[in-house]
C-alpha cells in the first residue's frame, strides 16, 4: 500500500497488486488497510454478510443497477443484515434462508422474497471471491406472490383528484401526476422527471424512456404517448398552474423547488396525502399510485378491446395489470 501526500495537506492510499493497475483506497488510512485486508482474504469479518454488503456496494453489477433497485435494496438490508449480518455466507444454509423466509418475516413475505434476492447476490459475490463453496438461496422456493386485482373505481380517483386541485399549487401538482398517470399509464419512473422538450404538441406525442430495461436496452426504448383531447386538457392546465405561479419551470411536474421530485420524495408525499385523504373521509379507499396505471390498462381493454403495450413481456401486462372482471366475447 502507497501513501501519497497531497498539496491540500492530506494523504491518499492506494493499493499495488501484483501485474495489476493500483487502486485507489481513499484518505481514510484505517479503511484503507481494512480494506487491502479484504483483498488479501485476512481481515476481521472476511466473508460475513455486512462485509459483503459494503464490498457489493463498489462492484460494477450494483453500478449497473436502477437508481430504484438500488434503494430498494438499501432498505432491504437493514433487516437482512439484523439476522445475517454477522454470520458467514459460506455458513449459511437453505434451512436457515427457509427459516429466514417462512418464520422470521412471516409478517412481509413479499419483502422477505426481495430481501433473499439480495442475499442471493451478496452470496454469489462470496463466490467469486472464495470465501463461499454454492449458495444455498438457489435452492429455497421463494413465497408466493398474487399481483393486486383490486380495481379502483373512476369516482374514487375524480373525487381524490378534486379533493387536491382545490388546495395549495403544490398538491395541485400531485393531483396533475394522477391524471397523468391514469390516461398515459406511465411509471412513476418515466414521467416524473419529464420536461417539456418531450413534449411535441406538433407531432402530437410525448416521448419518455421506458424503465426497466435491462443491460444495453436500458434507455433504447423510446415510448410515444399519443396526446388524446384529455391529455391535452392536461397539458393546458398544467401550464396555468405554472402560469400563476409566475415561473419557467423546464419540469412538468416539479416540486416546490422546482426540481423533479425524487422516486423516495414523491412516496412520501403521496402517502401522507392517501392518509389525510382517508382521516377526512374525502374517499372510503387507499389506493396505491401504480393502481393509476392498472387502471390505464383495465380502461384501455374496455374501451378498445386490447391491452396497451405496457411492458417488454405482454403476458405480465395481462396477469398485473388486467383487472377487468367482466370479459366479453362475440359467439360465432
Amino acid at each position: 500500500m502507497e501513501a501519497r501526500p497531497r498539496k491540500d495537506g492530506l494523504v491518499t492510499y492506494r493499493y499495488h497488486p501484483v501485474g495489476g493497475k493500483p487502486i485507489n483506497l481513499g484518505t481514510d488510512r484505517l479503511k484503507a488497510i481494512q480494506r487491502v485486508l479484504d483483498i488479501l482474504g485476512q481481515g476481521d469479518g472476511v466473508g460475513t454478510i455486512e462485509r459483503l454488503w459494503n464490498q457489493y456496494q463498489d462492484t460494477p453489477d450494483w453500478k449497473r443497477l436502477a437508481e430504484g433497485t438500488r434503494a430498494d435494496y438499501k432498505t432491504c438490508s437493514k433487516p437482512l443484515l439484523a439476522t445475517f449480518g454477522d454470520v458467514r455466507a459460506s455458513d449459511i444454509r437453505a434451512s436457515d434462508i427457509a427459516r429466514y423466509l417462512r418464520i422470521e418475516r412471516q409478517a412481509a413475505p413479499v419483502r422477505a422474497n426481495r430481501e433473499a434476492a439480495l442475499l442471493s447476490n451478496l452470496i454469489n459475490l462470496a463466490i467469486e471471491r472464495g470465501e463461499a463453496e454454492t449458495n444455498p438461496c438457489r435452492q429455497v422456493r421463494r413465497n408466493p406472490e398474487q399481483p393486486r386485482t383490486h380495481a379502483v373505481a373512476v369516482e374514487t380517483i375524480t373525487t381524490f383528484v378534486q379533493w387536491l386541485m382545490g388546495q395549495t399549487p403544490q398538491r395541485q401538482i400531485i393531483a396533475l401526476t394522477a391524471e397523468y398517470a391514469a390516461l398515459a399509464g406511465s411509471r412513476k419512473a418515466e414521467f416524473l422527471d419529464i420536461v417539456r422538450p418531450q413534449v411535441d404538441r406538433t407531432a402530437g406525442v410525448i416521448r419518455t424512456k421506458r424503465a426497466k430495461q435491462r443491460g444495453t436496452k436500458r434507455g433504447e426504448v423510446i415510448e410515444e404517448v399519443a396526446i388524446t383531447p384529455r391529455l391535452a386538457d392536461l397539458l393546458d392546465r398544467i401550464d396555468a398552474i405554472h402560469a400563476r405561479q409566475e415561473r419557467e419551470c423546464l419540469y412538468l411536474f416539479p416540486n416546490r423547488f422546482g426540481n423533479h421530485y425524487t422516486s423516495a420524495g414523491f412516496k412520501a408525499m403521496w402517502s401522507k396525502l392517501m392518509t389525510q385523504a382517508l382521516e377526512e373521509k374525502v374517499i372510503e379507499e387507499r389506493f396505491t399510485f401504480h393502481d393509476l396505471r392498472a387502471f390505464y390498462a383495465t380502461t384501455h381493454k374496455a374501451e378498445r378491446g386490447t391491452l396497451p403495450d405496457l411492458h417488454a413481456n405482454p403476458a405480465i401486462t395481462a396477469r398485473v395489470y388486467d383487472r377487468n372482471k367482466v370479459v366479453k366475447r362475440k359467439a360465432l
